[in-house]
């Protein structure tokens, strides 16, 4: 990726800055590729914010969606955590309500919650235990409940269920409309048009799509799965960003992707950024007994992990 002026100027000052207030900047992989240049981490949500725990920053600038920075503040209580914009949501996670999920609960009151990371703080804090699109399976097979409702996406509830089938999963009925939008008949067009390459898909894509892919996993899980694998090239089911990020991983091999963007991930930019750096605002507050409560749920987690 090349840079013009202004960029490799900004990308300097920012560097610069962060370092000057011991800093750190987190990007997740469906970034601009110019974010990848100031950050000290890139990956998925919970791997970045794990990251974050692991350093002696005082700032956490977190570029990303609104639902990640939550949860970087919960993880990291004693750190300051701002956005360049807090506004920058995620239409699957507004899909469910704290208040909704609590009048789903009354209707399954033998069923576990579990809830994927990809969701509100006031979310979090009503589930028994989180998940990533990566430990999924895991953390439903770790409960003794049988009965589990799972949110917010009915698509990554499916293919637990599809993992687990001696537990009845009940799913939310909400979805990621980058990866929902992807059809079968869409997908078939894509092997034709490019017959040697592989599928990469996320598990947030519809069933159907899933039955045709190659390699079924994470944002970060891909780059392990197009490593691994001798094909030398793959077709990216998630949103383009992912493409962009393998391909700065792994230049000797060939990427396609889907014109599928996230506007939400792509409001980040290098003079948002340097901004919210100076100001050190919007900073990212999540309530106490919110925390506390999203907080439980995620250490049960990590027991699983």
């Amino acid at each position: 990726m090349t840079f013009d002026s202004e960029q490799k100027a900004l990308i300097t000052k920012i560097n610069k800055l962060k370092k000057a207030k011991n800093a750190i900047i987190l990007a997740h992989n469906y970034q601009r590729p110019e974010i990848y240049e100031i950050a000290d981490f890139i990956g998925d949500s919970l791997e970045l914010c794990k990251a974050a725990e692991k350093t002696n920053a005082k700032i956490i600038l977190f570029c990303g969606v609104n639902f990640m920075a939550e949860s970087a503040a919960i993880l990291n209580p004693d750190k300051k955590v701002i956005v360049p914009y807090l506004d920058a949501g995620c239409a699957m996670a507004d899909m469910v309500t704290a208040r909704g999920l609590k009048e789903f609960k009354k209707k399954h009151p033998k069923a576990a919650v579990v809830c994927y990371v990809n969701s509100s703080a006031d979310v979090k804090a009503e589930a028994d235990i989180l998940c990533t699109s990566s430990n999924a399976v895991r953390v439903v097979k770790s409960l003794k409940e049988k009965e589990i409702i799972f949110v917010p996406d009915k698509n990554l509830a499916d293919y637990v269920q599809k993992q687990v089938p001696n537990k009845k999963i009940i799913p939310w009925e909400g979805f990621c409309p980058v990866h929902h939008s992807l059809t079968k008949e869409y997908l078939m067009d894509v092997k034709k048009s490019y017959p040697k390459a592989k599928i990469l898909a996320h598990p947030e894509c519809r069933p159907e799509v899933l039955k045709m892919a190659d390699h079924i996993s994470s944002t970060s899980g891909m780059i392990g799965c197009a490593r691994a694998d001798k094909a030398k090239e793959f077709f990216v089911l998630t949103e383009c960003g992912m493409t962009e990020r393998l391909m700065r991983e792994l230049p000797d091999k060939k990427f396609y992707g889907l014109c599928n963007m996230c506007f939400d991930m792509k409001k980040n930019t290098l003079p948002a950024v340097l901004d919210c750096l100076q100001t050190e605002k919007p900073v990212v507050r999540v309530d106490k007994k919110v925390a506390l409560k999203a907080g439980k749920a995620f250490d049960r987690m990590f027991k699983v992990l």
